[in-house]
């Protein structure tokens, strides 16, 4: 993670949520007021966020007087029950922080958690599994992260670290052949060393990715179990191959075993259950 970007991030989060004041607090709440709280398990899952939670609360802390006392780590095993950690610190300081700390650490030991369930699947098989651009815009680096802790493999960050040509580049471009060659053409001329993916949809597009050359993924996008498997057959490890598009938990294994080197999965960061944690008084 950048932790510079996280904890500006963090602090426009506190922004968003407290702006004149947690009025809630200030109504009821003595200024001089000290409490302790605990984070509690309240299901069992794979723990990431510690640290960012952390920071919600020593940011807003300008007297840096707050106290926290970690039990866990990220990418534990956590049970339900389990203490994670405790703080100690000003009353008013701990309300306003908590919603947004534990929203953060909720995100991302969710991701964490399916992303796991995910890898276990496929323990020991020679596919590994990526995440993709799918992710909550300004929180793509701490999902992307939490992906990492839950055992799985970051794809690219964003547009700007790999070359990625989808079916719309494709079309835009009139064709494989010409997005490939202009592709090629301005990595040259613009002094860039990126890697080169390229997305196809059937066996025809296969073949003229195989006769244009020059790329370094294939990407086989919706393609069966069987196409699969013929694919990468076909391909016969002259360029690394990526299978996307709809599978789950209920196919991952199956695609696995088809001997592709990665599947993609959305799912990993755009349909996520956060994971139930809870700040109590101690």
């Amino acid at each position: 993670m950048n932790i510079e970007d996280i904890k500006n991030h963090v602090l426009q989060s506190l922004e968003e949520d407290i702006r004149q004041g947690d009025y809630s607090s200030l109504a009821c709440i003595e200024d001089a007021a000290v409490k302790k709280v605990k984070l509690v398990a309240k299901q069992e899952g794979v723990l990431c966020g510690v640290d960012v939670f952390s920071w919600v609360f020593e940011l807003r802390d300008t007297k840096k007087d707050i106290r926290i006392e970690k039990y866990f780590k990220d990418g534990d095993r956590i049970n339900k029950g389990d203490v994670i950690l405790r703080i100690e610190g000003n009353a008013r300081n701990i309300l306003a922080c908590e919603r947004t700390a534990l929203n953060y650490i909720q995100l991302m030991s969710g991701i964490a958690t399916c992303t796991s369930q995910y890898v276990k699947m496929i323990d020991g098989m020679h596919t590994k599994l990526l995440d993709t651009r799918k992710t909550t815009p300004g929180l793509r680096t701490v999902e992307k992260y939490a992906v990492t802790t839950g055992g799985a493999y970051n794809h690219r960050i964003g547009l700007f670290d790999m070359i990625m040509l989808k079916d719309n580049h494709i079309d835009f471009a009139g064709g494989i052949t010409q997005a490939v060659a202009k592709t090629k053409s301005f990595l040259k001329e613009n002094d860039l060393d990126l890697k080169i993916e390229v997305e196809v949809r059937n066996f025809e597009e296969l073949d003229e990715v195989l006769r244009c050359g020059g790329i370094d993924r294939v990407m086989l996008d919706n393609f069966s179990v069987d196409d699969l498997s013929k694919a990468v057959k076909i391909i016969d490890g002259r360029y690394e191959t990526e299978a996307s598009g709809g599978i789950n938990k209920d196919t991952l294994r199956q695609y696995a075993m088809t001997g592709v080197d990665y599947i993609s999965v959305g799912a990993l960061t755009h349909h996520i259950a956060a994971l139930d944690l809870s700040l109590v008084s101690d």
